[in-house]
């Protein structure tokens, strides 16, 4: 399971101005529009191409549950590319990502200390450039760690160090136990 990935796929999936198609036949129908034919989404899909022709015409209407994510997964990441990247560019320039967690968060400090790390409940706007890497980073294949790196140093910078106004020799924020993770553009 890549938490990461999927919640900022998920923020995504938000600024969507249409539903995306729903039955297995819409879905095959809308694939073979973008793709350019039946063989095409047959090889990518992993099926024969008599069979996404059945899907096309409506004679099969219920895949089994593995071709069913795929085909879910294969139009979700297709559906409109341009409201997608007008999202991401403005995450990336202007508005930020809100992160909501709930995980352990802390670094090395004092038993008793308010830094200590421990379970807490943040929702924290993140600055653009932080919405610009983890966007930058899953576009590159980067790992949910890598992701989960890149999340940990924004909230180090925005909710320990405060901009730059406390705790200003911090070096590493500790981000586990992940409980909860939910983002927003």
């Amino acid at each position: 399971m890549t938490m990461f990935g999927d919640g900022l796929d998920a923020a995504m999936h938000k600024t969507f101005t249409r539903p995306a198609p729903k039955s297995a036949g819409a879905r095959m129908r809308y694939l073979v529009r973008k793709l350019g034919g039946t063989r095409q989404v047959a090889q990518m899909l992993r099926i024969s191409q008599r069979t996404v022709e059945r899907y096309v015409k409506d004679q099969i209407r219920k895949p089994r549950p593995d071709l069913a994510a795929r085909l879910e997964r294969e139009v979700m990441s297709r559906w409109q590319p341009q409201i997608r990247a007008k999202a991401r560019r403005k995450a990336a320039t202007t508005g930020g990502i809100i992160i909501d967690t709930r995980a352990r968060l802390g670094y090395t400090a004092p038993i008793g200390s308010t830094d200590q790390d421990r379970i807490r409940h943040l929702t924290i706007a993140l600055p653009p450039l932080y919405a610009a890497r983890l966007f930058d980073a899953q576009d590159a294949g980067a790992t949910d760690t890598r992701l989960q790196e890149i999340a940990a140093e924004a909230l180090k910078e925005v909710y320990f160090q405060d901009g730059g106004r406390r705790a200003g020799s911090l070096e590493e924020v500790r981000f586990t136990d992940i409980e909860h993770l939910e983002f927003d553009l």
